[in-house]
């Protein structure tokens, strides 16, 4: 098959969803496809199979910032890439979200399939209800990433969804060497913005033991005012942007992955990928994050917002020993359970029952 797969936000921010997009186009390529994606992308594309769409516009979305492309000079690439391709079916993520997917939906040219990532509400889908559910039903199939983001679909435009969670490829945390580190150690990695919960996290290093040591990933519009508010405290070393080989590096050197998020979260490919790289994993009870960690069995959960709760979790996989190997082994089981191959061959599945109709 001849598989084109479409990502609204730029490709060469790091996000989610473009993370997904580019691990199933890889997976798919393993499995014999021609895949190709396009996207936006704010510099050299990632990879040799990405068509780049242009530069992206920061648009509030979901209580962050989605680095989306709705400039006209994008839908014309788009519309063109489209046409020139030639696929055999389009695979759509986010195929509601503004620019290039809309577009791909409006003046649709091959089978589509949409997939759904996002989970709570959303303003565009309410303001905009009557535009996007007609533009939803040029879709020939849908699929949802969670069973929260299907009922959020659900809920807008109507229709049927296949859930299929979100994978991760786990071929490169098997082989990553670890980045050095001395002392007991927490990773953050996420965008630097008050959903994401990295204040709580430092307000829960200020009851962690002086030997205790942070790894603060990415950046965002808080990082400034989150700098600040820690000013002084050499146990938290703020790292900015990493490569994904130094995202692997890092977890699999850490004593634990915290993701402390206050909401908004549709699946937790950061707590796969955790699991897959052997850490044990402390992160808020969100219906988003239970999709992927089962609570004291794959991951420590707590009451989202209560950093007392979330330093007293810290400190006890920290310091019990027997806890962190159950939860290591519990949650490398668990990611395997999530394979990206296996994420892409059942994408290929209903690939060809959209051909076959």
């Amino acid at each position: 098959m001849r598989i084109g797969l479409v990502c609204p936000y730029s490709l060469t921010i790091p996000g989610g969803v473009q993370g997904q997009v580019l691990s199933l186009a890889d997976a798919l390529a393993q499995l014999g496809h021609d895949v190709r994606v396009l996207g936006p992308c704010d510099g050299p594309p990632p990879s040799s199979s990405v068509t780049p769409l242009g530069d992206s516009i920061p648009t509030a979305a979901n209580g962050s910032m989605a680095p989306i492309a709705p400039d006209p000079s994008a839908q014309l690439r788009i519309i063109r890439a489209l046409r020139d391709e030639r696929f055999d079916i389009v695979n759509l993520h986010e195929p509601l979200a503004p620019g290039v997917t809309n577009t791909a939906l409006l003046f649709k040219s091959q089978p589509l399939v949409g997939t759904f990532h996002a989970a709570g509400e959303s303003a565009a889908y309410r303001w905009l209800n009557p535009l996007v559910r007609w533009l939803a039903r040029k879709l020939d199939a849908r699929v949802a990433v969670s069973n929260d983001a299907r009922d959020m679909a659900m809920t807008a435009v109507g229709g049927t969804y296949e859930v299929l969670f979100n994978g991760v490829d786990l071929a490169p945390y098997a082989v990553a060497s670890p980045a050095p580190s001395t002392q007991p150690t927490i990773f953050f990695l996420g965008r630097h913005e008050p959903r994401k919960g990295l204040g709580v996290l430092l307000d829960a290093m200020g009851e962690l033991p002086p030997g205790v040591r942070l790894w603060v990933a990415s950046d965002g519009p808080d990082t400034s005012e989150l700098r600040q508010k820690v000013a002084g405290d050499s146990r938290i070393e703020w790292l900015g942007r990493i490569s994904n080989a130094e995202k692997i590096r890092r977890l699999r050197a850490a004593d634990v992955f915290c993701a402390p998020s206050l909401g908004g979260e549709s699946f937790g490919v950061v707590l796969l990928e955790a699991m897959a790289a052997g850490t044990p994993v402390v992160a808020s009870d969100l219906p988003g994050y239970a999709n992927v960690a089962r609570a004291d069995q794959d991951a420590v959960l707590v009451p989202p917002g209560d950093s007392h709760a979330l330093a007293g979790a810290l400190q006890r996989v920290l310091s019990d020993s027997a806890l962190s190997k159950a939860l290591v082994e519990s949650g490398c089981r668990r990611s395997e359970q999530f394979s990206m191959v296996h994420l892409a061959e059942r994408y290929v599945g209903i690939f060809e029952q959209v051909l076959g109709r």
